[in-house]
């Protein structure tokens, strides 16, 4: 009677000893496969030659190329040209479709671009398109400042006269329409001059007014010799009465 008992026992014995060795092989396996090696870092599943299969929760799986090679990464955010798309089977980092995109929000919308070209709706320029401006600090393109049409040419002046010059300046203007996003933006060029020659060298009445003033000046330079001659008769005479 005693005998069964005690085969049972031992039989009971031995298959909790082989469960306590399977559970501890397995656990040594799952070891393995998340952290024997340093590319296995954040991931579920994993081996020695192609790194990361599949990743923990929130990570995000990166295929990374080196030569002829390629292996899994898992990452906390996407490197560099990448961006993190979430799927219920895996996190992975997609490429970013955007030429010159350093860092972008979807496959078609970029939030960085690289060195030397400049952000603009989503899209890398190396120059900003028509009506926006480069603002170099943040490498992006923003509105710029807004002129209106060239009025025609003015009149042609000089020293605030129409006349009495060969030559002259003439004046063309516009107006701003729309004011830059910033102040620190400058706007084009509103006003410009270009040399012009005048229709009229001589203003109206300018010559008799000339004439008028020469000969006056004529008849005080003859006043001025009359008198002269004047006083060096007188004093002749003076000098003469005197002997």
């Amino acid at each position: 009677m005693h005998f069964p008992l005690f085969s049972l026992a031992l039989l009971l014995l031995d298959c909790m000893d082989y469960g306590h060795s399977l559970n501890h092989r397995g656990k040594r396996s799952r070891r393995a496969n998340t952290g024997l090696y340093p590319i296995c870092k954040g991931c579920l599943l994993c081996s020695k030659d192609n790194g990361c299969l599949s990743c923990q929760q929130k990570l995000f799986f990166y295929l990374r190329r080196q030569g002829m090679r390629q292996f899994g990464e898992c990452l906390h955010s996407c490197p560099s040209g990448y961006y993190g798309l979430r799927a219920p089977e895996m996190n992975r980092c997609a490429r970013c479709k955007i030429d010159n995109c350093d860092t972008c929000f979807s496959k078609d919308f970029c939030t960085k671009c690289k060195a030397g070209s400049y952000l603009h709706k989503g899209r890398c320029f190396e120059e900003c398109p028509e009506a926006f401006v480069p603002l170099e600090e943040h490498m992006e393109c923003v509105e710029g400042c807004e002129v209106g049409p060239w009025s025609s040419w003015g009149t042609c002046i000089k020293n605030e006269k129409t006349c009495g010059y060969k030559w002259g300046l003439e004046t063309r203007r516009r107006q701003i329409v729309k004011k830059p996003a910033r102040d620190t933006i400058p706007c084009p060029t509103i006003a410009e001059s270009r040399r012009c020659k005048m229709e009229k060298r001589h203003c109206p009445g300018e010559r008799k007014q000339k004439a008028k003033v020469k000969g006056a000046g004529r008849r005080k330079k003859k006043r001025a010799r009359a008198k002269e001659r004047k006083q060096f008769v007188a004093l002749q005479t003076t000098e003469s009465t005197d002997l």
